[in-house]
């Protein structure tokens, strides 16, 4: 038996538009302005295809100006819903200028092509995110969750430029796509400890697993900077790792290497998620799985995919976040506790979701040509079924329609969402100057799909649940750091 409790709203809103100090109006028409530029450049992009340049420092191609857009736009909207969300508050100013430095540092990675100049940037864009983490220069477990996170960036950013040194050294070219044109000269040590720090340090800033402490640390930050951090920041490991494509693209042992990272957080973060019991980290929760998502794309050799991922998550994720408030309930305790879905409720359920996935999978397969020949695009397209009927089975289940239409409805709005998936992932890989690289299937890729058919039935059929070592070693594996914890319910209201 679940209760719900709600309070009428007392009074109106606040008029962002009346009092709002000069600096956040002024940056978010600033944003939004960048964000029309940025379109204008993709479209010039698209339409003339060259790469605009200040030779040795920067370089705009298509994944510069696909990435503007998507940034700008999600910049844009944190923007706008802040003017109400920090309105009043006596770090307002400085909230929107951290936000703001945020964007600028990302636009600027994005185009950077000096090795120097692309270290300092990815050093500034992770100590801007640790400001706006601990915002609240007057709350402790803030202060303590932004160091939590300082460290970890701090580390990246070491491993970065360990790469970036052994890169210079091993090619001698001071910029990202002279390394590129001479990656057919790498090989050797050098050359293994550049790739292995470049995707040590993908993995801390995209949190991956063991590294993702400084994401559920971090439920200090104000919701529209989660919302930045989720659907904008973690994103930078696939496009350190799509940047430096050529590098790790060397050796197919690394790449498989990098689909094992992918897989164990992309699996581990449902298993984590199937224990959280808020908003925020079922959140996070969430996003370390995503992100693992992301990296095994990259590993599998498909960076447009990778990228389509991150662009389709990252709104997905920012919606989350902000409209996070509206799915906070009161529920009291039951006897039972049902499951990510729950039980199939029909044979005839779970065969109108299983071949929507199949289906769903052909269609995909027709319409960019992977999974129709015995690599790593099988198993890529073994994902898009997979996703494609766990999506259809939550449909099926979850939709307040009679059972009939319910059967009809679900393959008709699948259908046309997988083909537009294919055309964005086509498009996508269309503006990247990185070419496919296609590997050869292994048993490791066969371990990879059964290992996520196990923890998906597992968990949808509550099996996990039945191991107590297993629940506690997960929960355990979600805590933050202690000093980012609120101990008395006093201290929410401070705050």
């Amino acid at each position: 038996m679940s209760g719900h409790s709600s309070k009428p709203t007392v009074g109106a809103l606040p008029d962002t538009t009346a009092d709002s100090p000069f600096v956040p109006v002024a940056l978010t028409w600033v944003v939004w302005a960048l964000f029309v530029a940025s379109i204008v450049a993709l479209v010039a992009r698209i339409r003339f295809g060259d790469v605009w340049e200040i030779p040795g420092w920067v370089a705009v191609d298509g994944l510069t100006v696909l990435m503007w857009v998507v940034v700008t736009f999600f910049s844009g909207i944190v923007h706008s819903y802040s003017r109400r969300y920090m309105a009043g508050s006596s770090h307002e100013t400085r909230f929107f200028l951290a936000t703001f430095g945020f964007t600028v540092a990302v636009m600027a990675l994005l185009a950077a092509d000096h090795v120097a100049l692309f270290g300092v940037l990815w050093l500034a864009m992770g100590l801007v995110m640790a400001e706006l983490i601990g915002i609240d220069a007057g709350w402790k477990q803030a202060q303590a969750a932004a160091a939590v996170a300082r460290k970890y960036f701090v580390a990246s950013s070491v491993l970065l430029g360990i790469a970036l040194t052994a890169l210079w050294s091993a090619t001698g070219s001071t910029t990202v796509s002279g390394i590129g044109a001479a990656a057919d000269t790498l090989g050797g040590p050098v050359w293994l400890v550049a790739a292995a720090a470049l995707v040590g340090a993908a993995m801390i800033q995209s949190a991956l697993i063991p590294f993702h402490n400084w994401l559920l640390s971090s439920m200090t930050a104000p919701t529209p900077a989660s919302a930045l951090m989720h659907a904008g920041f973690v994103n930078a490991g696939g496009i350190l790792l799509t940047r430096f494509a050529p590098v790790i693209t060397v050796d197919s042992t690394l790449m498989l290497a990098v689909v094992a990272v992918g897989a164990a957080s992309a699996g581990g973060g449902k298993l984590l998620k199937s224990v959280q019991t808020d908003i925020k980290s079922q959140l996070g929760c969430s996003t370390v799985g995503q992100m693992g998502f992301m990296i095994m794309q990259v590993g599998l050799g498909f960076f447009g995919a990778a990228i389509t991922h991150l662009i389709l998550h990252g709104f997905y994720k920012a919606y989350q976040f902000l409209s996070s408030g509206e799915q906070v309930e009161q529920t009291s305790p039951s006897e039972t506790t049902g499951h990510t879905i729950g039980p199939v409720t029909s044979v005839a359920g779970f065969v109108v979701a299983l071949l929507t996935g199949l289906a769903g999978g052909v269609v995909f397969a027709v319409v960019t040509g992977k999974g129709t020949n015995v690599d790593s695009g099988l198993l890529l397209t073994f994902f898009v079924v997979f996703t494609t009927l766990h999506a259809a089975r939550s449909a099926v289940q979850h939709t307040e329609l009679p059972a009939l239409a319910r059967y009809g409805a679900v393959p008709l709005v699948f259908f046309p969402a997988i083909v537009i998936y294919a055309v964005v992932y086509e498009g996508v890989s269309g503006l990247l100057s990185v070419s496919m690289a296609t590997t050869e299937l292994t048993l490791l890729h066969g371990v990879v799909a059964v290992s996520f058919v196990g923890v998906y039935v597992a968990i949808e059929t509550g099996v996990h649940e039945n191991s107590r070592r297993l629940y506690v070693a997960l929960l355990n594996a979600t805590q933050p750091s202690s000093d980012t914890l609120l101990t008395s319910t006093e201290e929410y209201n401070e705050h």
